[in-house]
C-alpha cells in the first residue's frame, strides 16, 4: 500500500484538496474521463461530508494491488435511508440529492458506511495497467557443481 494524502478538512480546504487529489490520481496514471470521473467523486464525497456532517471530515488517498482508493470519513449523524440507495435518479427540478447518485456511477466501487456516529464513503478506480515486460529479454542460463562455486553464464 502506498499512502497518497491524509488530511482533516473544513469548507475552507475544499477546492485545493479538489486539485490535490486530481495531482495525486493523475500520478498513479488516472487519465481523461476516468481521472474527471474519480476526481469528482472524491470531491462530492467532500461536500456532502462539509454540508451534511458538520462541516469537517477526514480525506484519505491511497493505492493498493492496481487501484487508487479514497476515504471520506465524517462525524455527522449518517445518511438517511432514503438517500444511501441512491438508485434513483434525482429530478432535474431538484437543487439536491445528486452526490451519491454521481459517486456511485462515477467509481469502479463506492462503498458507504454510515450509522449515527458518522459516515465512511470509500470509492475505489482501477489503475491503467503497467506496461509489459520487454518480450526480448536475455537468457541467463545457470550452471552449477552443487556447491557455492557456481557460475552465471549470459
Amino acid at each position: 500500500m502506498a499512502l497518497l494524502l491524509t488530511q482533516l478538512f473544513t469548507l475552507h480546504d475544499v477546492t485545493e484538496l479538489r486539485r490535490t487529489v486530481a495531482e495525486q490520481a493523475e500520478n498513479c496514471g488516472l487519465r481523461d474521463g476516468r481521472l474527471d470521473d474519480f476526481v469528482l467523486a472524491v470531491h462530492e464525497s467532500v461536500v456532502n461530508a462539509v454540508e451534511h456532517a458538520g462541516g469537517r471530515g477526514q480525506l484519505t488517498l491511497w493505492t493498493v494491488d492496481g487501484v487508487i482508493r479514497s476515504e471520506t470519513a465524517d462525524q455527522g449523524a449518517g445518511i438517511p435511508g432514503t438517500y444511501l440507495d441512491g438508485a434513483v435518479r434525482p429530478s432535474t427540478l431538484s437543487h439536491t440529492g445528486r452526490g451519491l447518485y454521481l459517486i456511485r456511477r462515477l467509481c469502479d466501487v463506492a462503498d458507504f458506511r454510515t450509522g449515527p456516529d458518522g459516515t465512511t464513503v470509500r470509492l475505489t478506480m482501477r489503475l491503467p495497467h503497467a506496461p509489459a515486460f520487454p518480450r526480448t529479454m536475455k537468457r541467463i542460463r545457470v550452471t552449477g557443481g552443487g556447491g557455492p562455486s557456481g557460475h552465471f553464464q549470459g
